[in-house]
């Protein structure tokens, strides 16, 4: 039987490991990645290129266990740049923090906070258990 005679199988594989799902062009919905083993990726490399560079994760197998994995630029670039924008959320939130530490009020309750002796920090802690507990 000639290759193009063959019934074409696609193997897509749901994986439960949250790092496997990939997020689509859009950021809308996720989807787990397509898995190819490295022959059906040499015999229709063009079909299965197409694929990632519209935005999807591509698994490339080798008896049965994961190679490679191709993705398009976009999403190589987005993960590419993940640290930077985490780092970035992280120094906004610290600046925020900070900012609001410097408040007058926070200076107060600070003072009274440190001026306090340990039986009235001990009764403060309970308030604000029973408060969040």
């Amino acid at each position: 039987m000639k290759y193009s005679e063959r019934p074409k199988r696609r193997f897509v594989r749901q994986e439960k490991n949250a790092s496997s799902i990939s997020l689509d062009r859009d950021h809308r919905e996720y989807r787990a990645p397509a898995s190819f083993t490295a022959t059906e990726v040499k015999n229709e490399f063009g079909r299965i290129l197409e694929k990632a560079i519209q935005g999807e994760t591509v698994v490339i197998t080798k008896h049965d266990s994961p190679k490679a994995v191709l993705i398009s630029v976009d999403q190589f670039n987005a993960l590419k740049h993940a640290p930077e924008f985490k780092l970035d959320t992280l120094s906004g939130e610290f600046d925020a923090l900070l900012a609001r530490m410097q408040s007058s009020n926070a200076r107060t309750a600070m003072r009274a906070a440190f001026s306090s002796s340990p039986q009235q920090l001990g009764k403060a802690a309970v308030l604000a258990a029973r408060k969040h507990g």
